[in-house]
């Protein structure tokens, strides 16, 4: 599966952005999908993730109350609405594509699909 995320911006400290990740070459379905983070001289962290049915979501702890992740999987699409953005918040945001169908995958090693990151600059 490809996975091509966008959406990414400059935003001012307090503003929102949404990001979407659309699938193609394969049906991301059945599979959970979740968003990822780098930013500068850091390593890749956990943002949130999905279930392949929508019903279940989770939130790293910083972002928990500030950020929703959905999904439209007639779309192939998944969503990163992120609201109250923060400076920290500051990274290039990766869409990807989990191995399994259910429960809290906040490691890389749950994802063996990855899109190409979309930049996300939060002013303080």
């Amino acid at each position: 599966v490809q996975l091509q995320a966008s959406g990414g911006g400059l935003v001012q400290a307090g503003g929102s952005l949404r990001l979407s990740c659309a699938a193609s070459g394969r049906t991301i379905g059945s599979r959970a999908m979740g968003w990822f983070r780098q930013a500068p001289g850091k390593e890749r962290e956990f943002v949130a993730a999905i279930s392949w049915n929508g019903l279940s979501t989770y939130y790293s702890d910083s972002v928990k109350g500030r950020f929703t992740i959905s999904r439209d999987n007639a779309k192939s699409t998944v969503y990163l609405q992120m609201n109250s953005l923060k400076h920290d918040d500051t990274a290039v945001y990766f869409c990807a594509a989990s191995i399994f169908s259910t429960g809290r995958r906040d490691t890389r090693t749950d994802f063996d699909s990855w899109g190409q990151g979309t930049l996300v600059t939060v002013s303080s």
